[in-house]
């Protein structure tokens, strides 16, 4: 290759991509630009950053420096990149710009924030950028009221509560995980909240926030008004695709892409947060390593197809942690579930009695790479 490999981001789906290329071409050119300092963090730490009494900075892992000359790359950090030329295979910053051979777009995602009156008040923690421009608030904050119980959302509620803050959760479903496991399971974890004095807001919408002399009064779709120092954001991540779109590739939630990470452009791929592979985005670390591997090779000219094990997702409450796999979501599985004072085990089988999901809790979790293996996918 000519021009080498060009990689659009700096997070977590790009550096293994780009350590999974060294480990097979310790030559070939490979240039990363992204629109941040391009230091090394660790993600999944956001979740108990406030609770360990952290700044931003104490999360970085490596600088950006360091990483280029440890794997031989040209680093363009603080870029953005305005547009990509597909015909010209050209990326462009401004007035700068970069030829490739082959691109790949790890874009990421981006916090959602609701339609409403008042949403510019709302922080979000979806990257070490955002935690340093809102950390002075959120450590001042006494009363935080965090709109959406996923998994982000109920992560961050825990963690408040073990930092001593006055904690409201506010969620249209009637449960905490509602998109991911049975309201059976999640009981269990939102009693463990109430206990710790997470105030639990179900079947509730934020209608509007208002800046007062006092903080920020919250309004919901039952009348209540609300006073709390901060309001979080944690319902949910869209896709970064606007360069792709803008490219002419195929995107619909995610950038579309094969089972080669390939997008419609057979030069360009897209890996991480901002792929959608099969219908599905999967903004989890495993699938993200699996792909990166895959499209290290393909990169360098193998074909190789992206093929998922089944994998866990943990659930970071440290208070109740839990552990899930398979299809949790589907509403046809006939739960079996023991509950017991050390932990509990939930089982979900199809029609014809094939182990199709599980969640495992507390003392069970070691049970998990059992059923993993028992897993029909």
């Amino acid at each position: 290759m000519k021009h080498g490999i060009v990689i659009v981001g700096s997070g977590f789906a790009a550096r293994q991509l780009v350590k999974n290329i060294r480990k097979h071409d310790a030559q070939i050119p490979v240039r990363m630009i992204a629109a941040d300092s391009m230091d090394e963090y660790n993600k999944p730490d956001l979740s108990h950053i406030i609770s360990l009494n952290q700044r931003a900075d104490d999360l970085t892992r490596q600088r950006a420096g360091e990483f280029a000359e440890q794997f031989n790359l040209t680093l363009n950090a603080n870029s953005w990149v305005s547009e990509i030329n597909p015909r010209e295979r050209l990326v462009k910053c401004g007035d700068q710009q970069w030829p490739y051979d082959k691109l790949v777009l790890a874009t990421g995602s981006s916090a959602l924030l609701p339609p409403i009156d008042g949403k510019e008040l709302m922080l979000t923690l979806n990257s070490q950028q955002e935690y340093l421009a809102c950390e002075s608030s959120l450590r001042e904050a006494k009363r935080v009221m965090i709109l959406g119980g996923g998994l982000i959302g109920t992560e961050l509620a825990m963690d408040f509560c073990r930092a001593g803050k006055q904690v409201i959760l506010v969620d249209n479903a009637s449960n905490l995980l509602a998109s991911l496991i049975p309201a059976e399971v999640s009981s269990r974890l939102q009693q463990r909240l109430n206990q710790m004095g997470v105030e639990l807001l179900f079947n509730q919408c934020l209608e509007s926030l208002n800046k007062t002399p006092q903080g920020i009064n919250a309004a919901l779709s039952n009348g209540r008004t609300i006073s709390v120092d901060a309001v979080v954001a944690a319902i949910g991540l869209r896709p970064n695709v606007g360069l792709a779109q803008h490219a002419g590739l195929a995107v619909n939630r995610g950038i579309e892409v094969n089972r080669q990470l390939q997008t419609s452009d057979e030069n360009i791929y897209a890996l991480g947060d901002c792929a959608e592979i099969d219908g599905k985005v999967l903004p989890f670390l495993q699938p993200i390593q699996f792909s990166a591997m895959t499209l290290a090779k393909n990169l360098l000219g193998a074909a190789d197809g992206l093929s998922l094990p089944a994998m866990l997702v943990k659930v970071k409450t440290p208070e109740l942690p839990l552990h899930l796999a398979g299809e949790t979501q589907r509403g046809d599985l006939t739960w079996q579930i023991t509950a017991e004072p050390q932990g509990l085990i939930a089982k979900g089988y199809d029609e014809a009695q094939q182990l199709r999901a599980f969640i495992v809790s507390e003392a069970h979790m070691k049970l998990a790479f059992g059923l993993l293996r028992e897993l029909q996918i």
